[in-house]
């Protein structure tokens, strides 16, 4: 199984591990010290050698920061976690704050006194960070320290290793652009922002611009690196020299120079005493990135990093492997859903095997590489748990007249899948089928949406809300993310969220359309296709070209929780072609006894 069901984390270690950090920090002669959920690559993805947040905390999700300064100590997570950080954390050690409600540098501006030491690593944390972070300490009186040796890690006596995943080269049949025009072509960019050269800290960005992949963390092709790529010339790729084999190095070693990990700072320094200036994304290059430029006489040159839009924007063949990597993965759901439907209601089934049945049918493609995330496995009450985590310790049984969600995807590699079916198990009541069929609404205005060219995320966000916003509900997490092509399930640099991601939409990228409801110890709904932003059409009396969406996804939505009486002809006619599509599409590669199940599943109603 690539899903692990162990309990992983243990809130009763939170204080003697935080007794253990705060005398590692009298010892440095600090007052206090802040704890991200990030590795130095400022990413999602983060090996267990660098979950140090869940380390002291128990916290596993995401997203997150933990702060100790003097006696207090609080972790910060958002809107998706608020449940989950209650089961994990002991939190009377650690005060919950919301991050967004109650923000970090609010909280140390309450908690830092005069002259005291605030220590930070430089590089867990980007420039864009570090100067609110610089902000918030000044106005207390108190110091931001940059600390060589992490604290952290000082005390983490079981620290897992660096992970050596091997990395290999991603055939130019599905990654559609040769690796040496990649680069060309950003150096380009660069070149456009009146830079010599760029600094890549994205293992995501770097697997796509050299045709590689990796195994360094679980779930995502990623091989943990660093790159500075010139406007002219080599570039040069910062990773662990064992995890390339001759043949993969020999490959690369025609693309561009090749050093250790540790030579990047020197590097920088070198470009900084020669005065180049270098374009650094500081919302996402940890500070110390920055600081070996600018300390040695060069100059930063800030901006989005520049491979992020190119790599969001999928060439023929990417887009061409995405729609084969969705249909293989429908067979595989069909499979399941038709399995599901016919084995839940006996009452044997559990969220860890339902999980592990889901896997085992994509298994069967004989293609699979991996599941994209853990999957989110939850009925009732754990449904309503946005990002819940599955573990024998927590799995409950799937019992009859439920509800069942099941947020789950799959690497291939010719593409990334992500979808979320929300399942009726027996009898479901009238609020159910009245809130499922609200997340459906707003599930369709976003496949259905057309807009213009220039049209950003956070202008689209209302669709998917509106109609539950009518009723008085919402969801706290965005409606859409992008994705990669055979790389991370959560890419940017495109969002569909109310946060003010100012990102235009542009044909080729994918996204998700992701509504959910969910009710605090009851339930929880999620329904989410994988969207492709499809190119500027004329409309028929309109004046201007409009992008659209076509749904990726392939999967039956369940119709037993469908309240009719609140679609309008419109939604019904939307909800009838795309099952129609699901049939055509999937019908031919199925079974006799899983083509029946689908064909009811995606009756017309």
């Amino acid at each position: 199984m690539f899903q692990n069901f162990d309990t992983v984390n243990d809130k009763t270690r939170g204080p003697a591990r935080l007794a253990a950090l705060r005398g590692e920090l009298a010892s440095q002669g600090l007052d206090g010290f802040l704890i991200p959920r990030e590795d130095a690559h400022q990413g999602e993805y983060v090996p267990a050698s660098d979950c140090r947040l869940e380390w002291l905390t128990g916290f596993s999700g995401s997203a997150g920061v933990a702060a100790v300064v003097g006696d207090s100590a609080a972790i910060f997570v958002d809107g998706r976690y608020t449940i989950q950080v209650r089961e994990q954390v002991d939190l009377d050690v650690f005060k919950y704050r919301h991050l967004h409600e109650q923000p970090l540098v609010e909280w140390l501006s309450g908690v830092l006194k005069p002259g005291m030491k605030l220590g930070y690593d430089p590089m867990l944390h980007t420039v864009a960070q570090v100067r609110k972070l610089t902000d918030a300490c000044h106005e207390a009186g108190a110091h931001l320290v940059a600390v060589q040796d992490n604290p952290v890690d000082v005390v983490w006596q079981d620290r897992p290793a660096a992970p050596l995943g091997a990395v290999n080269l991603h055939p130019l049949e599905y990654a559609g652009e040769p690796a040496a025009d990649k680069i060309s072509r950003i150096g380009k960019l660069i070149s456009d922002k009146k830079a010599e050269a760029a600094v890549l800290t994205q293992p995501d960005s770097i697997a796509w611009l050299f045709n590689i992949r990796g195994s360094d963390v679980e779930h995502t092709p990623l091989p943990l690196s660093f790159a500075v790529v010139p406007a002219e010339g080599k570039p040069e790729l910062f990773i662990d020299g064992r995890k390339l084999s001759n043949q993969v190095r020999d490959a690369l070693s025609e693309l561009t120079e090749i050093s250790e990990p540790s030579a990047l700072i020197p590097a920088l320094e070198v470009l900084g005493a020669a005065r180049k200036s270098v374009l650094v994304d500081c919302s996402l290059a940890g500070q110390a990135l920055y600081d070996a430029i600018v300390s040695k006489g060069g100059s930063v040159v800030e901006g989005a990093e520049p491979v992020l839009l190119p790599k969001a924007i999928k060439n023929l063949a990417e887009i061409e492997g995405a729609r084969n990597a969705h249909i293989r993965d429908g067979v595989a759901y069909a499979k399941f859903l038709s399995w599901f439907e016919k084995t839940a209601p006996h009452g044997e089934l559990t969220e860890v095997s339902a999980a592990q049945k889901l896997e085992e049918f994509r298994r069967e493609t004989g293609l699979l590489k991996d599941i994209s995330f853990d999957t989110i496995s939850g009925v009732g009450e754990h449904g309503a748990i946005c990002h819940y985590r599955v573990s024998y310790d927590s799995n409950l049984p799937i019992k009859l007249n439920s509800i069942y969600l099941i947020d789950s995807g799959a690497q291939y590699e010719d593409g990334t899948t992500d979808i979320t079916r929300t399942l009726a198990v027996g009898a479901v009541t009238e609020e159910q089928c009245r809130n499922f069929t609200l997340v459906l609404k707003s599930h369709i205005a976003l496949a259905t949406a057309r807009f213009p060219v220039g049209t950003c995320g956070a202008q689209l966000d209302t669709l998917a809300r509106i109609e539950l916003w009518k009723a008085g509900l919402d969801f706290d997490h965005g409606t859409g993310h992008g994705v990669g092509s055979y790389l991370g399930v959560h890419e940017g640099p495109a969002r569909i969220a109310k946060n003010n991601n100012q990102v235009k939409l542009e044909p080729g990228m994918i996204l998700s359309n992701e509504p959910g409801y969910y009710k605090d110890g009851e339930y929880g709904i999620r329904i989410e296709n994988l969207e492709l932003v499809t190119p500027a059409q004329d409309i028929d009396g309109g004046d201007r070209p409009m992008l659209g969406f076509q749904s990726l996804t392939l999967a039956p939505i369940d119709l037993r929780l469908v309240d009719q009486s609140l679609l309008t002809k419109a939604e019904l006619q939307w909800l009838n072609a795309y099952h129609q599509r699901v049939f055509d599409t999937l019908n031919p590669l199925l079974d006799a006894e899983t083509s029946a199940w689908l064909k009811e599943a995606t009756r017309q109603i």
